[in-house]
């Protein structure tokens, strides 16, 4: 399952249906490049809008594609983690690899933020290579190849990122294994640390500083580092009518690059969004690697969507940035994400062989969120959000155990979620920590 369709089983519909519109998927011999396709009539510039009114995801190819796009009827066709995903799966072959390898990523890469680091994590598990350096900084999709790389959306990283790496990191690799020139000295990782914002080297990824944390939702919207006794539950209604949106204003037909440093202050207001945050830190908290998350959940339905935010949550007399934000958005009490993915609720027990929900009765989804490299700093509040959609983002789920991409919109009901907290299997998230509170 390509992670940049498929993240825990939700596809990736903003994103993937531009792709997919002027996409030509060709067997056999070379052919000539398709002819330039006709731009599509979104018939607005609000992309929330147009996606409801497609409605499922069986609409598209009548509508848009007119069965013209093979690779899009091989996704609706293929939900499951079956062998038409497995046996093209290239990351089970990266053995025994020989020359030098520099894996070079963005933390905010819209279109995979995990393929490269599940690469790294492969190849170091299997003959790594003699050299291998994973290198991730604060760009989005190819941002290290082009721009200065100081911000990204709303969010600002106190230097030229993309020229440093061009010039610090690349540059020296390059000339040490082409030319011979130089110490050829590099580390295991070579990662930007955002919120202090500044470059890190590691023996190991992740690194051997950090050690396991545990935080746990409790009542009255608080995370805690300390286990809560009571065992209790929050509980919100999810309307596939009316999906959380991914953004807090007018979402464009395409999906914006930006989005996972956007401000998520719009979403703590929506009664189905769970809000979960810590007191302000009295010290700086860094987390570097994944984020594993324990979800104890039941819903009213027999399949439901939790996507899982973790955010830093800005003091209220934040300065806004000297340079003008693309929009004029106050910084202070600024909701940043800083990681976020949806997981589907049938894909709990496997991703080959989906399982229903049995309505009402609680069950586990765990699964992990891609790494990071993220210090919370003084003052701020690291806060968790908890939805079932993230639209257009990810296409809707309809809340009952069938085939999603062949839903129609009599398909999708109501359904009622509750998240489990306290007690010996509360819901809660793991970190690799360094200074923990």
């Amino acid at each position: 399952m390509g992670d940049d369709v498929y993240h825990n089983g939700a596809f990736m519909l903003n994103h993937r249906f531009r792709f997919y519109q002027g996409f030509r998927l060709r067997e056999g011999e070379p052919a000539p490049p398709p002819p330039t396709p006709t731009p599509l009539d979104w018939g607005t510039p609000d992309g929330y809008e147009f996606f409801l009114n497609l409605g499922g995801l069986s609409n598209a190819d009548e509508k848009y594609f007119k069965g013209k796009q093979p690779l899009w009827m091989l996704n609706i066709d293929h939900p499951n983690y079956d062998d038409t995903w497995q046996s093209r799966a290239i990351w089970k072959h990266l053995k025994n690899i020989k020359p030098a390898v520099m894996l070079v990523g963005g933390w905010y890469d819209t279109e995979d933020p995990q393929g490269l680091l599940r690469q790294f994590d492969f190849m170091e598990k299997n003959s790594p290579p003699a050299t291998s350096m994973l290198v991730m900084g604060p760009w989005n999709h190819g941002g290290f190849a082009r721009g200065n790389g100081d911000r990204l959306g709303n969010v600002t990283f106190g230097s030229n990122t993309g020229q440093y790496y061009r010039e610090k990191i690349e540059f020296p690799f390059f000339l040490y294994y082409l030319k011979g020139r130089g110490d050829g000295k590099f580390p295991k990782a070579y990662v930007f640390q955002t919120g202090l914002n500044e470059w890190r080297k590691f023996d190991t990824w992740p690194p051997k500083e950090s050690s396991p944390s545990t935080m746990f939702l409790d009542q009255k919207g608080k995370l805690s580092w300390t286990q809560p006794s009571v065992a209790a539950f929050d509980e919100y209604l999810a309307d596939p009518s009316k999906p959380v949106p991914y953004l807090g204003r007018v979402i464009p037909t395409t999906v914006l690059n930006s989005y996972m440093t956007e401000d998520q202050r719009f979403a703590s207001m929506r009664p189905d969004v769970l809000v979960y945050k810590t007191e302000p830190l009295d010290h700086d908290v860094t987390i570097f690697g994944p984020i594993s998350v324990d979800l104890k959940v039941s819903t009213s339905g027999t399949d439901s969507d939790f996507v899982i935010k973790v955010i830093d949550v800005y003091p209220g007399d934040y300065p806004d940035y000297d340079a003008p934000n693309p929009a004029p958005v106050p910084m202070g009490g600024y909701e940043q994400l800083i990681r976020g993915e949806p997981f589907r609720g049938k894909f709990r027990k496997s991703f080959e062989k989906p399982v229903p929900f049995e309505p009402g009765k609680p069950d586990h989804i765990t699964f992990k969120l891609p790494d990071v490299a993220h210090s919370f700093r003084e003052g701020h509040r690291i806060m968790v959000q908890i939805q079932s959609s993230w639209f257009p983002l990810t296409d809707r789920n309809p809340q009952k155990f069938m085939d999603i991409p062949k839903a129609l919109s009599t398909d999708f009901v109501k359904a009622t979620q509750h998240v489990y907290f306290g007690g010996a299997d509360g819901s809660k998230l793991q970190f690799a920590v360094v200074n923990q509170p």
